[in-house]
């Protein structure tokens, strides 16, 4: 999906902030239907930016002979290398992909294992990322995809349920998950940014091309979907995420907005959105594609001049705004050193 480059003037957002309820009613506290009451997400406001990684499954080697197969590439990760990369360029949290277009996942899960055997590991590499990031206080952010999308991962589309006419099944499988990792990690995870909702939701599905399941005369349980990512840790922020430039609220239960922008553009106007949700807008910065997917190829440079970086950063913060950069990663963990370079200046000139 495309958008115009809009970005408004001083004028519009001093506009825009006065047509907007006080920052004070939107905070923690916010009694939601049902019940729920919204995480305090402040931690995440007083961040100036973080970096995310795709590293999946389908990530590739910038070398030659760097390839192994996912549980090796696993064993052979070092979160400490990953984190310090981040942390020397400034970054104040992570946003970390446990799963993306393959349900394989870098940890034990026996949830996972039940549904399809052989796409766990058993090196626990997310509990170790969420301990380096913290040890260098850093926050944490877990994101995660059910993976039933374009057809990416049949085979598990079929073994958790997705195509079946009773979405029960699928819904218990997709809880089970969640439930046991948010308990495993407990504090150590921060928050979760779940990818991929229209494809469950049937109230959501903009893309009907891509919907590989004939959804049909139920309604998600979004509300038990937020309640399960929550165990282990009740103040743990919660994104559903509508996908790129898009508005969609699947449910009052969440903390803050996906933010999902690819580029930098839709420059906040306030801290909060129209739903009450802590801003966040997360852009690539190098690799249009996410993933380094290619085989030997070298790890994309930056896509924009730093002078656009440095405005763009400025401009979401200071209406507390926190920016996440998507920094192009191959299968070792070795992060575009030139974009970190251009994070780490730009970190400097924000001081």
């Amino acid at each position: 999906m495309t958008c115009s480059n809009f970005e408004p003037t001083r004028r519009d957002l001093l506009k825009g902030m006065a047509a907007w309820p006080a920052a004070a009613a939107l905070a923690r506290g916010n009694a939601q239907p049902g019940g729920y009451t919204r995480a305090d997400a402040s931690w995440f406001a007083n961040c100036r930016f973080g970096i995310s990684t795709h590293w999946t499954a389908q990530s590739k080697t910038v070398g030659a002979d760097g390839w192994l197969p996912f549980e090796e590439a696993v064993n052979r990760f070092s979160p400490e290398h990953y984190v310090d990369q981040i942390a020397g360029a400034g970054a104040e949290y992570v946003i970390f992909t446990s799963t993306h277009a393959l349900q394989m996942l870098a940890a034990p899960c026996t949830a996972i294992d039940r549904v399809a055997p052989g796409r766990t590991t058993k090196r626990d590499l997310i509990g170790e990322l969420a301990d380096a990031c913290h040890k260098r206080g850093l926050h944490f952010i877990l994101y995660y995809n059910h993976s039933c999308n374009h057809g990416d991962d049949p085979d598990w589309e079929y073994a958790v349920g997705y195509h079946e006419r009773d979405k029960s099944r699928l819904i218990g499988n997709l809880l089970s998950i969640l439930r046991e990792l948010g308990t495993r990690y407990g504090r150590r995870v921060d928050a979760w940014w779940f990818d991929s909702c229209g494809s469950l939701d049937p109230n959501d599905m903009h893309d009907w091309d891509h919907v590989t399941s004939a959804f049909r005369d139920y309604t998600f349980p979004w509300e038990e979907w937020v309640t399960a990512a929550k165990a282990g840790f009740s103040e743990r922020l919660v994104t559903l995420s509508p996908g790129m430039l898009r508005h969609h609220m699947y449910s009052t239960h969440q903390d803050y907005e996906a933010g999902e922008a690819n580029q930098p553009v839709a420059v906040p106007a306030v801290q909060f959105t129209i739903d009450h949700l802590q801003g966040h807008r997360w852009v690539c910065i190098d690799n249009p594609r996410w993933v380094h997917s290619t085989v030997v190829t070298p790890l994309a440079d930056p896509i924009y001049p730093k002078e656009r970086i440095v405005d763009y950063v400025r401009s979401c913060n200071s209406v507390k705004v926190p920016v996440t950069f998507n920094v192009d990663v191959d299968r070792t963990g070795l992060l575009s050193p030139e974009s970190l370079t251009l994070l780490r200046d730009m970190k400097a000139q924000l001081a």
